[in-house]
């Protein structure tokens, strides 16, 4: 069936066309297309400042340990105040709270480059830097992520979350290439520079926007508890409970690639910092690769972040026994892709799941989860290396994740059995109680 002459129905386009609309449907909102933009590069600098100050730590002091204590000094407070942060993403403008959170990160990158280009910068300058940097990150994540729900129709959501993770995954090719480029040619100042400069792109993104196009969440009313209320809803839903749970176990013991990777390459496998940026990109380019495949999908439930878990954990295995970095690029790549199979299931439920009133609070505690953990698993897992060899961090976070995909699995076995998940696809109107309860709880 077709329409008026020259604009054909969704359902009479040729093969190819279908499958980059279906694959790219959310990057037909103007308002999530300026965003897509804006947060890729914004991103990029954010992986560019991650890698190059990973590596001056490093370097400075040959350390796992002081590795892991500046991952620690970047997520720290994202440990402590996101639960506070998704609380001000509910009871705030989106839009507005991400035009402060940036502008404050994009001072301190400028504040990094400063340090970076003096003769002689005190160590500690860095990590006091790097803290105060993760202090705005615990605001400015939930913001960020909970934002994209906002920017499409709910029929858009799970493309939108997935092309939101195919983004991250191209950031972490892009920046850590770049950052490899730019420390072996003009430094670790520029590195920190170019970040700096990247947040004005997602500014002027951010000024770009419609407002009166978004599709505004309700705004948390102030009240006594309301962190409290988000616990108790996650709680609530199983689907939630079991995923964040096996979140905790992976973001501690597995997700702590800027630890792990860099002690792997460069002392473990003897590389330089070129071949460290190359196997993150390879790795990255993994993650990108998956969501060509991640993008169509439309239903997405416990089952999927259970399988996708033990893979992570086959995947670090194989990263496990690699004899050198050429086998690290290949196992970096089957790691990334399964990785973002991974987080973007668990990124879905966290979206799709809650009413749309906590969601703030419920990407805080996944943040929390996710990256929030590093100050824990950083340092431990820059010892284990110290003390056990450099490959041992990645032995770890393998059997970690098979660990976490066990008690997915027997935890779960109910909800697996009959899981429930999102389908993007129109709901038949006599069905709309029974889908709308499945959607609920779904991802």
């Amino acid at each position: 069936m077709t329409g008026s002459a020259g604009d054909p129905q969704p359902a009479s386009r040729p093969a190819p066309r279908r499958l980059a609309h279906n694959s790219f449907s959310a990057l037909h909102t103007r308002n999530f297309r300026l965003f897509f933009i804006g947060q890729l590069i914004s991103n990029s600098g954010n992986w560019l400042t991650t890698v190059a100050l990973t590596l001056l730590v490093l370097h400075r002091t040959n350390s796992g340990v002081y590795v892991g204590l500046i991952a620690a000094c970047q997520y720290g407070p994202v440990l402590l105040l996101t639960a506070w942060g998704g609380l001000v993403a509910d009871r705030s403008n989106k839009r507005n709270l991400l035009f402060v959170t940036q502008s404050l990160e994009m001072i301190e990158s400028f504040v990094l480059a400063f340090l970076a280009f003096l003769p002689h910068a005190p160590l500690p300058a860095f990590f006091i830097i790097a803290a105060v940097g993760g202090s705005f990150l615990a605001f400015d994540n939930p913001g960020r992520r909970s934002f994209v729900n906002e920017m499409v129709s709910e029929r858009d959501l799970p493309n939108a979350v997935t092309l939101y993770s195919a983004m991250s995954a191209l950031s972490r090719i892009l920046g850590p290439t770049l950052a490899g480029a730019l420390i072996v040619t003009l430094g670790y100042g520029w590195c920190f520079t170019v970040d700096g400069v990247s947040y004005l792109i997602v500014l002027a993104a951010l000024a770009m926007m419609r407002p009166s196009e978004l599709r505004r969440t309700p705004v948390a009313s102030r009240g006594r508890g309301q962190i409290r209320s988000g616990f108790r809803y996650l709680r609530s839903v199983p689907e939630l409970r079991i995923s964040f749970l096996m979140l905790l176990i992976i973001g501690t013991a597995t997700y702590n690639f800027t630890v792990t990777f860099p002690i792997l390459v460069e002392i473990g496998l003897h590389g330089s910092d070129s071949q460290y940026t190359f196997v993150y990109a390879f790795f990255s380019l993994g993650g990108v690769l998956a969501t060509v495949v991640l993008a169509r999908r439309s239903r997405i439930g416990l089952r999927s972040i259970v399988n996708a878990a033990a893979m992570v954990g086959i995947a670090m295995l194989a990263l496990f026994f690699v004899p050198n970095v050429i086998a690290a690029c290949a196992a970096a790549t089957l790691l990334g892709g399964v990785g973002v199979a991974y987080m973007s299931s668990t990124t879905a439920i966290v979206q799709l799941q809650p009413d749309r009133a906590m969601i703030g609070r419920v990407i805080a505690l996944q943040t929390i989860l996710q990256i929030g953990t590093t100050p824990i698993g950083g340092p431990i897992l820059g010892f284990i290396a110290d003390t056990a060899g450099p490959r041992a961090p990645i032995l770890v976070g393998g059997v970690a994740a098979l660990g976490a995909a066990a008690i997915g699995l027997v935890s779960g076995r109910r909800h697996l059995a009959d899981y429930k998940s999102f389908s993007r696809e129109p709901k038949p109107a006599e069905e709309s109680d029974g889908v709308a309860d499945e959607a609920s709880a779904s991802s």
